[in-house]
């Protein structure tokens, strides 16, 4: 039995860290805090986003910095977007995988009004049986979505699904619908944070692909 694919955009299928170092430094500028580097982040990134502030900055941001936060990244990132690319071997891989009659689909918390012509401007939307991005507020965690998501293919069975990530939430949306994970040192998380989701953690998208096949069979 194949397995599907739920796949990840930002920071996975889709290579946009220069834009989010970009524009969280620009939102931290806005309240005159000092830059971060890659790695940092990648340390301390976790979700709600609001958190993940705490860790950078040792307090909760107020409402009204969040607010200016919040803008500030999302006018700065999806201009910085636009120079972005998919992740190395992403395209052969989604397109490999079509070509021999396997499943994949795509599940994201961008916004996804953004994220549809996004991927379609990549040529990739043919790869995939659907494609989520978020409709709800902007707090709905991914373990929500990714129900949907799979009720939305006919209830997909959880225990043919890998979701391919690059996130601890992505895990953790992962074991909520019964489905394994494998989580990709290429985006968001440091190999250190993402091994401590306890699933399989890769260094390049191909490996993650041939280690889905092998747990879900």
């Amino acid at each position: 039995m194949n397995a599907h694919l739920v796949w990840d955009w930002n920071g996975t299928l889709f290579h946009d860290m220069d834009a989010v170092i970009g524009a969280t430094n620009a939102s931290f500028a806005e309240l005159g805090l000092p830059p971060i580097t890659l790695d940092r982040y990648r340390e301390l990134y976790c979700v709600p986003v609001p958190l993940f502030y705490e860790r950078l900055i040792g307090r909760l941001p107020t409402s009204a910095e969040w607010e200016v936060m919040d803008a500030t990244f999302h006018r700065h990132y999806w201009a910085l977007a636009q120079a972005c690319g998919l992740a190395d071997g992403a395209l052969e891989l989604l397109t490999a995988r079509q070509a021999a009659g396997l499943t994949q689909s795509l599940c994201s918390l961008a916004p996804h009004d953004r994220l549809l012509p996004l991927v379609t401007s990549h040529g990739i939307e043919g790869h995939f049986l659907r494609v989520d991005g978020r409709t709800g507020p902007s707090t709905e965690g991914k373990a929500a979505q990714m129900a949907r998501h799979l009720a939305s293919l006919d209830g997909l069975d959880g225990g043919r699904v890998v979701v391919i990530g690059d996130a601890l939430d992505d895990a953790a949306a992962a074991a909520h619908v019964g489905a394994y994970a494998v989580l990709y040192t290429g985006g968001s998380g440091s190999r250190r944070s993402l091994e401590s989701a306890g699933v399989p953690v890769v260094d390049t998208l191909a490996e993650a692909v041939g280690l889905a096949e092998e747990i879900a069979r």
